[in-house]
């Protein structure tokens, strides 16, 4: 479900729940578990990655349709604690965006300080509108300060699903690079960094990072209900059932 790998003073945290790395609860709580003690043991940096042509696909819908509302609630709140890590980790945090990156997969991406993603037809993308969820502030707020506020507007509206190119071009990811080469480019952005005087390199990076910091101080302080609420909207329940059909054809 999530491979380990040390390079040196940098660990990879690569996810790995075949096929599509949809993020369920065992997957989130196991990514927490990762980076806190990759922290503990001495990382100074951590890179996330997924599978070459797909980094994640997202939420695990057709599990998250079969719980009841305890369960769903249990499952966002491990989800925003996973991007709360990720904000508020103290070391730098490079996603390695091997593929295709919609939805939750691309809102992982959002926390980290660098994108690298693959060039080549793989889209990345907040598509939640589409699939008739909403998108609350402090996820907003991941994609304004990463592609100015204009720009965030109008991909967050329209749910839209971006390919690499344009993906760079906004500013979503900040390199593009071969699919084979995505984890080492990361890692060598991620060397780079920690080259530089330490206190000076982290101190500057927590004020510049002080907005997604605060945002997700504390967890049960998001409005988790009003979310949840909105993912048991009947609207929301219908395109989802519908979602969850069309996969299951394809299958």
């Amino acid at each position: 479900m999530l491979n380990i790998i040390a390079h040196d003073n940098i660990v990879e945290l690569n996810l790995a729940r075949p096929p599509v790395n949809a993020l369920n609860l065992e997957l989130l709580d196991a990514l927490c578990t990762a980076h806190d003690r990759a922290i503990a043991d001495g990382a100074r940096g951590i890179v996330l990655s997924g599978a070459q042509g797909m980094f994640s696909a997202g939420v695990d819908v057709p599990a998250l349709l079969g719980l009841d509302r305890a369960g769903v609630m249990t499952f966002w709140r491990a989800f925003f604690a996973t991007c709360a890590r990720l904000a508020r980790s103290p070391v730098p945090v490079v996603a390695a965006i091997t593929g295709h990156s919609p939805a939750g997969g691309a809102v992982l991406s959002l926390f980290c300080d660098y994108r690298v993603m693959a060039n080549g037809p793989y889209r990345i993308g907040l598509n939640e509108v589409q699939v008739g969820l909403s998108v609350p502030e402090c996820i907003q707020l991941a994609l304004r300060r990463v592609v100015g506020a204009y720009r965030a507007e109008r991909l967050l509206i329209a749910g839209a699903m971006i390919e690499s190119e344009q993906a760079l071009a906004y500013g979503f990811v900040d390199e593009l690079t071969a699919v084979d080469q995505v984890v080492p480019r990361a890692l060598h952005w991620l060397g780079e960094l920690l080259a530089l005087p330490s206190r000076a390199m982290l101190t500057t990076r927590t004020t510049a990072r002080a907005d997604i910091g605060a945002a997700f101080a504390d967890v049960d302080a998001l409005p988790l209900d009003e979310f949840v609420d909105g993912f048991f909207h009947p609207q929301t329940q219908a395109v989802l059932q519908a979602l969850v059909a069309r996969l299951k054809s394809k299958g």
